[in-house]
């Protein structure tokens, strides 16, 4: 992807999705409908996954970022199956990475309280091949976006 325009569009989209094509063709200078053309071109590519809005988690209640490294002892595909499915049905898991190193996932999740990170722990560790668990605790968050660096590519 190397099209100035196209790149232009995405940055715009990613610090405002629900900005109409008049208002991002004024700002590059292109018609509304090359606007509207080129976007449904970039969403059946798969460059737009979705738009959505971002909430404020502690506005809602949500007082706890958690961000927790689970091992597991999974040798069969239907017990990774099995793992992999709980963790998405959790609502309170953000972002699930499977990663590298000593541990096998990270799952970012958000909770009202300590009782509430309490009961997912517990929730955790009946997911059977999960060996171990690792929480951390956020303190301050000093940056959260969603916004892809767009401008070196």
């Amino acid at each position: 992807m190397n099209d100035p325009i196209d790149i232009a569009i995405l940055k715009i989209l990613q610090d405002n999705g629900r900005i109409s094509n008049v208002e991002i063709a004024q700002q590059i200078n292109l018609s509304s409908p090359a606007v509207h053309t080129r976007i449904k071109k970039m969403e059946r590519a798969g460059l737009i996954k979705s738009y959505a809005a971002i909430l404020n988690p502690e506005k809602l209640l949500f007082k706890l970022t958690c961000f927790i490294s689970i091992g597991v002892q999974l040798h069969q595909a239907d017990q990774l199956t099995g793992f992999r499915k709980s963790i998405v049905a959790m609502p309170e898991v953000m972002e699930c990475y499977n990663i590298t190193g000593e541990y096998d996932y990270l799952i970012k999740v958000v909770v009202p309280n300590r009782k509430g990170l309490q009961v997912l722990v517990e929730e955790l560790t009946r997911i059977t091949g999960v060996s171990r668990l690792y929480t951390r605790i956020v303190i301050d968050e000093l940056k959260s976006t969603t916004a892809l660096p767009l401008d070196n590519i």
